[in-house]
């Protein structure tokens, strides 16, 4: 570009018009109908633009690292439509024009455009990543939002057994049935094919996950074991779950008008995965048993989100900071109360 460059509207979405030497005028659109937001977009692209280059660009890095990411199935997905919200502040520059003032700038749009905090994560976690891979010693300064907590959201046994009752679509029932059974992710169950299920052994191999990630091989409960059996009845596919013959790439849809059908609110297919595992630790199962289901690396994984959870949690600590008194130096009335809660 060369010549003054200045902001204009264009059919209601600022863009950046320009005139190079004599010729006719040039227009490049900033991709937002908001004039702060436009303006931020245009000193990061003149920044850019200005300065000789010494290297790629950020939008060819991530397409290099998209490419060599390829056949990730749902994280595939996720990946490029995370770069689609990020590519507009980030594309057109080099790693070293990425700094931790632009990554709030880009936290705060985000925030105002009504994305959750994870949902941001998961966008910078995308640019560091491509940066990383393409050259491990970036000179890009990434700086992410604070990691929200962990969803607490996880179904009750009723909750369970009515959302059951409300999945009309078979393909959508077994998956809700072999999700509570094994505790495993969605992508694996979609993935899974008859020959991976051992009805002899009672066991059901998961798999390996998108570059080799790893999966539990959980056994067959009763629960799960039944609706296998009926579907292997009616399959006309190899995918164990399968919808007019072919295997089923998504049961979101499905799945919330089920929800809904159930009285369920803030539910995700993935809120399944967690209650199987919170009701393996409420049961006092071993955090060992508990992230070999789960497929987690280490256990320390485990009980980083589930501890709180076992019906023993603290309790060992709790019992050290136990003092004698006697009861006796309290107010009778305290006497009274401390009686009816030891007898109610």
């Amino acid at each position: 570009m060369s010549g003054e460059r200045e902001l204009r509207l264009y059919r209601g979405v600022w863009c950046i018009y320009w005139r190079e030497g004599r010729g006719k005028p040039r227009r490049r659109s900033l991709g937002t109908k908001d004039r702060a937001e436009a303006e931020r977009r245009k000193r990061n692209l003149e920044l850019a633009l200005n300065e000789s280059k010494t290297g790629p660009l950020i939008g060819g890095i991530i397409k290099a690292y998209l490419e060599h990411r390829e056949g990730g199935g749902a994280n595939e997905k996720n990946r490029r439509y995370a770069w689609k919200a990020a590519s507009k502040t980030f594309d057109h520059l080099e790693p070293h024009h990425v700094t931790y003032d632009l990554c709030r700038e880009f936290t705060k749009a985000r925030r105002e455009a009504g994305s959750s905090d994870g949902t941001i994560i998961k966008q910078l976690g995308l640019l560091r990543a491509a940066l990383r891979w393409q050259d491990p010693n970036t000179p890009a300064k990434i700086e992410m939002p604070p990691q929200p907590d962990p969803k607490d959201r996880h179904l009750t046994r009723d909750e369970a057994a009515a959302l059951i009752r409300a999945c009309t679509a078979p393909h959508v029932r077994l998956f809700v049935i072999l999700a509570l059974s094994t505790a495993a992710r969605a992508s694996a169950l979609l993935e899974l094919r008859w020959d991976q299920i051992d009805f002899d052994r009672g066991y059901i191999n998961l798999g390996r996950g998108a570059r080799n990630k790893r999966r539990g091989n959980p056994p067959m409960n009763d629960m799960a074991r039944t609706a296998l059996v009926a579907a292997r009845e009616a399959a006309v596919s190899d995918y164990v779950i399968e919808y007019a013959g072919k295997k089923v790439g998504s049961v979101k849809r499905g799945f919330a008008s089920a929800c809904e059908r159930a009285g369920l609110e803030d539910v995700s297919p993935h809120v399944l995965r967690h209650s199987a595992a919170v009701w393996m630790v409420e049961a006092g199962w071993p955090m060992s048993e508990v992230s070999q289901y789960l497929g987690h690396t280490s256990t320390s994984v485990t009980e980083r989100v589930y501890a709180r959870f076992s019906p023993d949690h603290l309790r060992g600590a709790a019992s050290a900071l136990e003092v004698q008194w006697d009861k006796r130096e309290l107010p009778a009335s305290n006497v009274k109360s401390l009686k009816r809660l030891a007898d109610p």
